[in-house]
């Protein structure tokens, strides 16, 4: 079934919940385009996201997050992963909830989520102590990711194709796509 017209449907969660590998094959089922918005971010830049957080800081690579979330909410036939911390900006949040768009939490345990970034060169888990530093992201932002989230997906202990054919079943079941 092609939904290319349909309102978009935007991933959020935590780095290492799976939004883009989700988001990829959810895509794929539904005959979506899918958009990164760190790799779309990267590619209109023309330079890497740890490169744009050492020279804008975090401050610098969220206001162009925040404009591709803004030109991506009036987008049709899209899913959308967009990066962990997206919801950490009060504007991203206003416009994940008022948009005419559906946006899916995927849930992920620190355990999990550690497991699954612990080999990646990710700005904030470049720390000490990284397993703390995603348990303490966790506890602030998934009432933020609550907060915009039409549903909540459990990722942990699935795959990702799996994910995405619940999801996908979900999102016929609710009508949100055909």
């Amino acid at each position: 079934m092609l939904n290319k017209e349909a309102n978009p449907i935007f991933l959020v969660g935590m780095m290492g919940a799976g939004k883009s590998t989700v988001g990829r094959c959810l895509a794929e089922r539904l005959g979506m385009d899918f958009v990164d918005l760190d790799e779309e971010l990267e590619r209109r830049c023309g330079v890497s996201i740890p490169f744009i957080f050492r020279e804008e800081g975090e401050e610098g690579f969220r206001r162009r997050e925040s404009a591709l979330i803004e030109e991506f909410t009036r987008a049709k036939g899209l899913v959308v992963a967009t990066g962990g911390g997206a919801v950490t900006q009060e504007k991203n949040r206003t416009l994940l909830k008022n948009a005419p768009i559906f946006t899916v939490h995927l849930k992920v345990s620190a355990e999990q989520c550690y497991r699954r970034t612990k080999n990646s060169d990710r700005p904030l888990l470049q720390c000490e102590n990284p397993l703390e530093k995603i348990t303490l992201l966790l506890e602030s932002r998934n009432p933020l990711y609550g907060e915009v989230a039409s549903l909540t997906v459990d990722t942990d202990g699935k795959a990702s194709k799996r994910v995405a054919e619940e999801l996908n079943q979900t999102l016929i079941n609710l009508q949100v796509i055909k």
